[in-house]
């Protein structure tokens, strides 16, 4: 995919670009704020190498786009592509999306929807897809304004390590 940067001079002198590995700390420091905003900082296992790996190893599993401010990260996005056996085509997942409480509120999380909803066009994906927590409704407003669908019939279904391997050993 071409390298893509969008400017946007008149609110914080922003860039809106893809994640470089020199990000990767920063991102990692996002996503343990977004915890402590989302109240299950205690759940979490990741390590900053965990991340690193995830989005610049090997066999990287994520990706990412920044919102960045005068070499300052101010946000993260962090998205996947699955799979829509009913479409046809891969999805653009965004697992994660996170801005500084002190830039909300400035358009950055908007801005950063715009460019993730034209990596989806780019990739010819068939959907775009998130959750987002019941009690957040400052996002859940804001998702509604920029058209997003919620969908309160689809519970999220979840197996931890534990689960799956437990699971696992069920078929033997």
């Amino acid at each position: 995919m071409e390298t893509q940067e969008i400017k946007i001079t008149n609110v914080c002198n922003l860039t809106i670009r893809e994640a470089k590995e020199s990000d990767s700390d920063q991102i990692h420091q996002l996503l343990m704020d977004l915890a402590v905003f989302e109240k299950i900082e205690h759940t979490v296992e990741a390590t900053k190498e965990c991340t690193h790996s995830a989005l610049f190893g090997v066999s990287p599993s994520v990706e990412a786009i920044v919102a960045e401010s005068d070499n300052y990260i101010v946000g993260a996005g962090i998205y996947f592509h699955n799979y829509s056996t009913f479409v046809g085509k891969k999805g653009l997942y965004l697992e994660d999306i996170y801005v500084r409480p002190e830039y909300r509120g400035k358009e950055i999380g908007r801005k950063m929807l715009f460019r993730l909803a034209k990596i989806a066009e780019e990739r010819d994906c068939g959907r775009m897809e998130w959750t987002v927590l019941d009690w957040n409704d400052r996002a859940i407003n804001f998702y509604n304004e920029m058209g997003a669908e919620i969908l309160n019939e689809w519970k999220i279904v979840r197996l931890d390590a534990l689960g799956i391997q437990s699971l696992s050993h069920k078929a033997q």
